[in-house]
């Protein structure tokens, strides 16, 4: 007899605008491998939070659908939710029925198992952030390598999934033009609709000191917004 599959919840954003198309419903799930020294969740990295049956989770979501409609959907984000890619396939089976579509906001850094497969190919996007742009600096700032990240890339490009590619830029590590190159070049591979950079901003750190963690980028300044908007400028101009 198959085991049923709990998904942890860390929370819920009812509202979620930026996650996907549309009007979007976020499920922030808990675990990740990555250590990233910018991370803003550092709350999200074990396992924990509320369990779920993937049978409540979708009905849970299903009450949210006259706010979503037709243009929105389901987001499955985290920690990183591809931990969890059994659980979301159970998920999204009732989630079909009732019509609901799901997209996945991941860092592409797991394995592509049979489950990570079924989750991507069953998504109607995926949402990839891409931390940084060669092994060496990825596993500088993340504690991997982004031998995962570009195989997942592949996989979903050759899909035919939808795909936006995002980047966090944080001031003093990723900050130029001559390093948004490096990325470019990985990411003009993949023909995303949309690459999306994110000003790392400050507003996490509570949770370190809540935490006993150690900040790595304590006293760290969050990225202006003008040169947020230079930088993605820039981008704009390239792909």
């Amino acid at each position: 007899m198959k085991t049923e599959q709990y998904l942890y919840v860390h929370s819920f954003e009812s509202m979620a605008a930026l996650d996907g198309e549309g009007i979007r419903y976020g499920v922030f799930l808990t675990g990740c491998p990555l250590r990233c020294v910018y991370c803003h969740n550092p709350d999200t990295w074990t396992v924990a939070g509320a369990p779920f049956t993937p049978k409540a989770l979708a009905d849970k979501i299903r009450r949210y659908k006259p706010y979503f409609g037709d243009k929105g959907g389901v987001t499955f984000s985290g920690g990183e939710p591809l931990l969890s890619a059994a659980g979301i396939n159970e998920t999204a089976l009732y989630l079909d029925g009732y019509g609901i579509k799901y997209a996945l906001d991941t860092s592409g850094c797991v394995p592509l198992t049979d489950d990570v497969k079924t989750s991507v190919s069953g998504a109607e996007m995926i949402i990839c952030d891409v931390k940084m742009w060669d092994d060496e600096t990825y596993l500088k700032y993340t504690g991997m390598d982004m031998a995962n990240v570009l195989d997942f890339l592949e996989f979903v490009t050759d899909s035919g999934i939808r795909l936006w590619i995002r980047t966090v830029i944080v001031p003093g590590i990723n900050d130029s033009e001559e390093i948004l190159d490096r990325y470019l070049t990985i990411i003009s591979r993949f023909n995303p609709e949309k690459y999306e950079l994110l000003g790392f901003h400050t507003m996490g750190f509570f949770k370190y000191e809540n935490l006993g963690i150690q900040n790595p980028l304590e006293g760290r300044k969050p990225l202006d917004s003008e040169t947020l908007y230079r930088l993605q400028s820039y981008c704009n101009t390239k792909l």
